[in-house]
């Protein structure tokens, strides 16, 4: 009767023994079965196709195309862009166009050949969706202000030639000062990694506690400041962007006939009419032992000068090298106006400025300039005027064998465009001992060259939809076969569970 009982008993428990496996069994095939389902949806990666974009920088000396690509995936609704290829324009600035068909035919030839060097470096199935800009900057400002039915034609020609490429072309504009600048800011600071970093984990997080660099532009019709403030102030110098997600206000202010080509021919200007004869007019600018005609027109035919009475186009000047660095400095502080200021705090012809702050990077023609001096990178105030001095004080013969690679053309005018920075910065921007330290003089970032069209690029990225293609930690064979196992494993053990139940009970 014992041995019954205890028989009975070793029954019961391996009934239970069963249906307690069973029940692990179903239990577990349910959360397998839940388990490849979240990972599937959850871990998937999303896999983004190359994105492309051009933009063509036309300046006042030349124009250059710039290929750049991001990845289809944005940071809070901006591309993360690299610059892929750059092309110089070979042929005459836009500017000039429409004054002969034979220059006309040249430019648009090098225009040609920058874009199918471009092509070669965008995948086939990517060229008509690949978009396409053109910005004109101060040379076609000054034109438009000039003959404005020349600026128009010469833009329907471009928009015409651009419209015809393989890309797709969304607008060819002579873009503002204003514009110029931020860009060009936000280039910089896009480069600096001021806006965004890749973490350990390789993925782009906003730098903790980042701080912004000012961006100084110098070309040849205009030049262009701008940097980070804190409140915005009055007009229109005060811009709003958000990049990455995040709110920036923004000074900058460009002033046309400031670029170094213009403001050269403003201390030409002065020089010939504090010169009783002009057969021989001495330029304190001019290194001893340089002498050069120069013909009224190269000077006058601007809208940045006034005109002299009888002024004659064909008239021509022979000029000869003063070499007098303190007489040069003197004209080229004539050239601005630092007296009228109705604001707090101005720069220079009673345009309103906040006090520089921060760091702030100093680049094209500034960089040039600098360089020639040996004072690029950082210097302080002290050592970049005595270089100025040393430089100017130099004559001809030495300064072609000191500097050899610079063309005679540039090289004669680098004690004016040392003497204009020098101005420009510390009378017109106010910088002095202490904030000039934080002047780098830097042509590229990271190889990358430094201008207003990679933050055009960023900008317009914005607008630009991503192709999304979605990659699933499973095949979908593979994920069919998991769910059809498990889902097999919890009806069949579902099945045994019923059977045991009903043995249990009768």
């Amino acid at each position: 009767m014992l041995c019954q009982q205890e028989m009975g008993s070793k029954k019961k428990m391996g009934y239970k023994c069963r249906i307690a496996g069973v029940m692990l069994l179903l239990i577990g095939s349910i959360a397998a079965l839940v388990v490849v389902a979240v990972v599937q949806d959850k871990l998937k990666v999303k896999e983004y196709g190359l994105e492309f974009g051009i933009v063509i920088d036309s300046g006042s000396s030349r124009s250059n195309v710039y290929l750049y690509e991001w990845p289809g995936e944005k940071e809070n609704e901006t591309g993360v862009v690299t610059e892929r290829k750059n092309c110089k324009v070979n042929g005459a600035p836009i500017s000039e166009l429409e004054v002969s068909s034979k220059e006309d035919e040249k430019t648009f030839k090098g225009f040609q050949d920058c874009m199918d060097k471009i092509k070669n470096h965008i995948p086939e199935e990517k060229h008509k969706t690949t978009p396409l800009f053109l910005g004109a900057t101060a040379g076609m400002r000054l034109l438009e202000m000039k003959d404005e039915k020349r600026a128009n034609k010469i833009m329907g020609k471009l928009r015409d030639f651009l419209s015809k490429q393989d890309f797709q072309f969304h607008k060819a504009s002579i873009i503002t000062g204003q514009e110029e600048g931020l860009y060009g800011w936000i280039t910089v600071n896009y480069l600096k990694e001021n806006f965004l970093q890749k973490n350990m984990w390789n993925t782009y997080i906003r730098p903790n506690g980042a701080e912004t660099v000012g961006s100084m532009d110098l070309g040849g019709a205009s030049t262009q400041i701008a940097f980070q403030v804190q409140e915005r102030g009055e007009g229109a110098d005060y811009k709003s962007v958000k990049l990455y997600g995040y709110p920036y206000t923004v000074y900058t202010h460009s002033f046309l006939c400031y670029g170094k080509n213009e403001a050269d021919k403003k201390v030409l200007d002065k020089v010939i009419r504090e010169s009783s004869d002009p057969a021989y007019v001495i330029n304190p600018c001019y290194p001893k032992g340089f002498n050069i005609t120069i013909q009224a027109s190269s000077i006058y035919d601007t809208v940045c000068i006034l005109k002299p009475k009888n002024y004659n186009s064909n008239q021509e000047f022979y000029m000869v090298g003063g070499a007098d660095s303190e007489k040069c400095g003197e004209i080229v502080k004539s050239i601005f106006n630092f007296r009228n200021c109705s604001s707090k705090q101005c720069s220079f012809n009673g345009v309103e400025q906040p006090p520089v702050t921060g760091d702030f990077m100093a680049y094209a023609g500034f960089f040039f300039i600098a360089r020639a001096l040996e004072q690029s990178g950082k210097s302080d105030l002290d050592q970049f005027n005595i270089a100025v001095g040393n430089f100017c004080n130099t004559d001809w013969a030495e300064l072609k064998l000191k500097k050899h690679w610079i063309s005679d053309g540039y090289l004669k005018t680098y004690c004016f465009a040392s003497h204009y920075v020098l101005t420009l910065l510390a009378d017109g921007y106010k910088f002095d001992n202490e904030t000039w330290k934080n002047i780098h003089f830097e042509q590229k970032i990271k190889e990358t060259s430094i201008g207003w069209s990679l933050g055009y690029m960023l900008s317009m990225s914005n607008m630009i939809p991503s192709e999304v293609k979605e990659i699933t930690p499973m095949t979908n064979p593979v994920f069919a076969g998991l769910i059809f196992l498990f889902s097999a494993l919890i009806i069949v053990t579902a099945v045994l569970g019923f059977i045991i139940l009903i043995r249990i009970c009768y």
